[in-house]
C-alpha cells in the first residue's frame, strides 16, 4: 500500500505491506512546496500527479511516472485567458478522467473554476460554462479562499462530472461540462441570510461513493451530509459527530475576524518602524498591537486542548510571517 501525503512542506509518500503495522516514509518530494492535492492514476498503477503552490514560483503541477520516485514539472498549468479578469493563485485538487481518454485530466483552481486536458497536462482550457452559471453570484471566498477543490467522476458514464467550491456549493454536469446543475438541496448556509439556498454553501470536501455511485458525501461548514440521488437531494447525517461549528469556533472566529479587521487597516509596510506595517509608537515588543488583540481573544476561548494548540499555531504563523515581513495566504479552510 502506498499513501501520497501533502504537507506545507512539500510531498512525502507512506508505504507499507498488507498488514499496515509498519510504514516507510520516504519525502519530501517537491521540497519547498506546498503540495495541496496528490493522487494516484489508476488507468496506468504507475502515473501521479501533484498540486503545489508557492508563493515566489507560482502554482505547478508535477507528474511522476514510476509511483512517485522521480516528478517532474509539467510545462504547462492551467490559466485563464487574459480577458477573464481572473488571475491563478492556486491549483487545488487534480482528478485523473476515464479509461477510455488515457490524457483527460481535470484540474480545480483558485479562484474557483474547472480546466480539463485531453493531452495529459500539455495543455489547458478553461471549462467557462461553470463559470457562466446563473448562481456564479452567489460564490464567495471562504477562509481559504474562493476555491474548487473536489472533482468525482462517476465510473459508470463518464459524462457526469461532480464539482465542489467553497464557498460555492455542489454542481454536476450530465454532459461532459457542457452545462451544470447546482445541487445543493437541503444543505444549510447558516452564515448567509436565506439558510437554505440554492448555491453558496461552504463545502469543504465531497467524495462519490465507490460501490454505489450514485451515493454522494459532503463535508461541510455547515455539517455532514449523505445524498443517494447523485445530488438531488441532501440528508444531513452530523448527529454525533463533531462536523458542525461549536462555541469555540465561533470564540475562536470573532478572534481571527478582530485580527483580520485591524490588520486590513493598518497600511502598507512601513520599512522603518519596529513592526511591519504599525507606527513606532503604537508597536509592541514582538507582537503588533492586532497580534495582541487576536492573543487576547484566543486566551479566553475554555475548550478542546487540540483545538487551543490550533489557535496557538494560528498566533505562531502570523506572528513569524510579519517578523518576515510577509502578508499570510491562508491555504486551509478554517
Amino acid at each position: 500500500m502506498k499513501l501520497l501525503v501533502g504537507t506545507r512542506r512539500g510531498l512525502f509518500i507512506a508505504t507499507a505491506d498488507s498488514s499496515r503495522l509498519t510504514w516507510r516514509i520516504d519525502g519530501p518530494h517537491m521540497e519547498g512546496y506546498e503540495v495541496y492535492h496528490a493522487v494516484a492514476d489508476v488507468r496506468d498503477g504507475r502515473t501521479a500527479y501533484a498540486a503545489v503552490n508557492h508563493p515566489v514560483w507560482g502554482s505547478h503541477i508535477y507528474r511522476s511516472s514510476d509511483g512517485g520516485t522521480h516528478w517532474d514539472q509539467l510545462p504547462e498549468r492551467p490559466a485563464f485567458p487574459a480577458d477573464s479578469h481572473h488571475e491563478l493563485r492556486a491549483i487545488w485538487h487534480i482528478a485523473p478522467g476515464d479509461a477510455d481518454r488515457p490524457g483527460r485530466l481535470y484540474a480545480g483552481t483558485e479562484p474557483g473554476a474547472l480546466f480539463v486536458s485531453d493531452d495529459g497536462g500539455g495543455s489547458w482550457e478553461w471549462v467557462r460554462s461553470l463559470e457562466s452559471h446563473p448562481t456564479r453570484a452567489l460564490w464567495q471566498p471562504a477562509k481559504g479562499g474562493l476555491a474548487l477543490h473536489s472533482i468525482q467522476l462517476d465510473p459508470r458514464d463518464p459524462a457526469r462530472i461532480y464539482v465542489a467550491l467553497s464557498a460555492g456549493g455542489v454542481y454536476r454536469s450530465n454532459d461532459d461540462g457542457r452545462s451544470w446543475a447546482a445541487i445543493n438541496s437541503g444543505v444549510r448556509a447558516d452564515f448567509l441570510p436565506e439558510p437554505l439556498p440554492v448555491a453558496g454553501q461552504c463545502v469543504h470536501s465531497v467524495r462519490l461513493h465507490p460501490a454505489e455511485p450514485d451515493r454522494l458525501y459532503q463535508q461541510n461548514h455547515c455539517g455532514l451530509y449523505r445524498s443517494d440521488d447523485r445530488g438531488e437531494n441532501w440528508t444531513e447525517i452530523s448527529d454525533g459527530l463533531p462536523s458542525d461549528i461549536s462555541e469555540e469556533d465561533t470564540a475562536a472566529s470573532q478572534a481571527v475576524d478582530r485580527f483580520d479587521q485591524m490588520e486590513a487597516g493598518l497600511g502598507e509596510i512601513d520599512p522603518d518602524a519596529s513592526e511591519p506595517g504599525l507606527p513606532d509608537e503604537e508597536a509592541l515588543p514582538g507582537t503588533g498591537v492586532s497580534m495582541a488583540v487576536m492573543e487576547q481573544w484566543l486566551e479566553q476561548i475554555e475548550g478542546d486542548p487540540a483545538y487551543l494548540l490550533l489557535n496557538q499555531f494560528r498566533i505562531e504563523e502570523q506572528q513569524a510571517l510579519y517578523r518576515n515581513r510577509r502578508r499570510l495566504l491562508e491555504t486551509r479552510p478554517w
